[in-house]
């Protein structure tokens, strides 16, 4: 071999290292996310199961908007969440208290009128920071790095919305925007066919949905198919710490009244699939579709209709999770609230 062979062959070897180098960094690297919540008792779980995860998520601030319950008790709700996790390094921002253009409405029905079936709240220690959620949105998406954040969206759209409207440039900040909310082919869980995330405010969801940002929604289609057991539950309770209590106590008492609308044999935990899906996206499976928001008034006000089989030969515009493997879910789950006290 000559001397120049060998030195191209040097350099060829560097430059595989180097990118062999590269991909791991940047794939150990923590990913920048916002979690945006109406806590709710799935939101809970989800934050303690985001909170717990810091080797994966650097969760830079939790947005509260209106949604399961008002928004003074989902900012508290949030911000118990992260006194339960030991995190109190994240800021929780208040932000939109009603919804673009509808009436609000919200699902005390579900969680109870504190938000939190199933166990006592009060007021966390430390309070909420400074500023509006919409402003902190604006303010931080428009100095990152482009397409650096991504943002769990575990209630309505409404802060995103807001600040899509009044800065439309943050769209170049956001990396992914993943969506608990929508429904197809299992049907609605607020009206037959729509979500209640989507239909307490169809009018955002439109705007983020319009705004071009990079969209995956895990939908009731999904979330009724991750389903607590009760071997699932005591897995949880095996933990023995306050952690797994809380979320076992808040689950026993939530997931009843799906089991009984539905005949379920166990229940779903919305929000904490988004959380799992950031994780673990083998986990979960679905396809790119077309899919478009309906807020007219009347019977399929906030219904998602996602075009599964392309018939309309529209553009894809969401990655639609349909499937998910919920064992895995819930050791991952499990895995991680080990990790609290």
């Amino acid at each position: 071999m000559s001397v120049v062979a060998k030195k191209a062959k040097r350099l060829l070897r560097g430059v595989l290292l180097m990118s062999a180098l590269t991909a791991a960094v940047a794939q150990a690297a923590p990913r920048d996310l916002i979690i945006d919540t109406d806590p709710g008792a799935d939101d809970v779980v989800a934050l303690l199961f985001a909170l717990a995860s810091p080797e994966e998520l650097k969760v830079r601030a939790i947005t509260t908007v209106a949604g399961n319950v008002r928004l003074d008790k989902t900012s508290r709700n949030a911000r118990l969440a992260r006194e339960w996790a030991g995190r109190e390094d994240v800021p929780v921002y208040a932000g939109a208290p009603k919804p673009l253009l509808r009436t609000p409405i919200y699902a005390a029905n579900i969680h109870g009128e504190e938000g939190l079936p199933g166990i006592p709240v009060h007021e966390p220690k430390k309070g909420l920071a400074q500023g509006n959620a919409v402003q902190y949105l604006i303010d931080t998406l428009s100095k990152a790095e482009p397409h650096s954040i991504t943002i769990a969206m575990l209630g309505p759209q409404t802060n995103l919305a807001l600040a899509l409207i009044q800065a439309p440039e943050i769209v170049n900040g956001i990396k992914e925007v993943v969506v608990m909310g929508g429904a197809h082919f299992n049907g609605g869980n607020i009206t037959p066919v729509a979500e209640f995330n989507l239909f307490a405010d169809p009018q955002a969801a439109e705007v983020v949905l319009k705004s071009g940002v990079k969209l995956t929604y895990l939908p009731l289609d999904v979330t009724h198919k991750v389903l607590t057991s009760e071997a699932r539950l005591k897995q949880i309770a095996a933990l023995n710490n306050n952690a797994g209590k809380l979320v076992v106590d808040i689950l026993n008492a939530y997931v009843k009244a799906d089991m009984e609308h539905y005949g379920l044999p166990g229940g779903p935990v919305h929000d904490a699939s988004v959380i799992a899906y950031l994780l673990k996206p083998e986990l979960f499976s679905g396809r790119q579709v077309n899919m478009v928001v309906d807020s007219r008034e009347g019977p399929t006000f906030g219904q998602t209709v996602a075009d599964w089989y392309n018939t309309l030969e529209q553009p894809a515009n969401v990655t639609w999770i349909d499937s998910g493997d919920a064992q895995g879910f819930f050791d991952l789950l499990s895995s991680r609230l080990a990790r609290l006290k």
